[in-house]
């Protein structure tokens, strides 16, 4: 029987990893286990926060200044934190996320060159002690997620960011699992197989 607290697992990863489509592969198998548990987004999560997530991410790749861009990504997770993730975690349930934290570190510090101390900070107020318990890291080789790019029949901004932008987000997230490997795990979906799928269940499994 799974322990009576609730745990939160995120997934991360450069665009076209396929984390969006495991993270709902794992809400699916979990939800058919009749476990109280939640899908959940970020940017977005909440009515409110999704709001902030379509200023964000339509337009532009260049439509904001890198710390506008950053407040406008904290401040969506403050709405998500208080509307959505707290409430779940007061209910003992399983919580599964489409990016977090981890995103903010290798996409806002590494890339776009915004303070850490300020991150940290406003961290520290947002989220409190609320940390994943879990986090699965999906890489792959840049020509894989260009190919996977090129299918998608709507960019954000975020589809339409550099190669080098795209490499440097990719070795932060796997210097810090490398760093935390207690709650990073690491898969390759350069190909498509589902032995991923696989994988991400068999880890949760030994999670509960």
């Amino acid at each position: 029987m799974r322990r009576k607290k609730s745990l939160f697992i995120t997934f991360e990863g450069i665009e076209g990893s396929g984390k969006s489509y495991q993270a709902r592969k794992l809400f699916k198998k979990v939800k058919k286990m009749k476990l109280p548990v939640l899908y959940t987004r970020e940017p977005g999560g909440s009515k409110s926060a999704e709001s902030i997530r379509n200023l964000i991410l339509n337009g532009k790749k260049d439509k904001f200044n890198n710390l506008t861009d950053t407040l406008l990504y904290l401040a969506a997770r403050n709405e998500h934190v208080e509307k959505k993730i707290k409430k779940a975690i007061k209910d003992n349930k399983i919580i599964i996320c489409d990016r977090f934290i981890d995103s903010t570190y290798a996409y806002q510090i590494d890339n776009k060159k915004v303070t850490k101390k300020l991150i940290d900070y406003l961290h520290k107020i947002i989220l409190g002690r609320i940390r994943p318990d879990m986090t699965f890291v999906l890489k792959l080789n840049l020509k894989k997620s260009f190919q996977r790019l090129k299918k998608r029949k709507k960019l954000n901004r975020y589809d339409k960011l550099s190669k080098k932008f795209y490499t440097n987000a990719q070795n932060i997230f796997l210097k810090n699992a490398k760093l935390n490997s207690k709650r990073f795990k690491v898969l390759d979906t350069s190909k498509d197989t589902k032995d991923t799928e696989k994988e991400i269940y068999k880890k949760f499994i030994e999670l509960i």
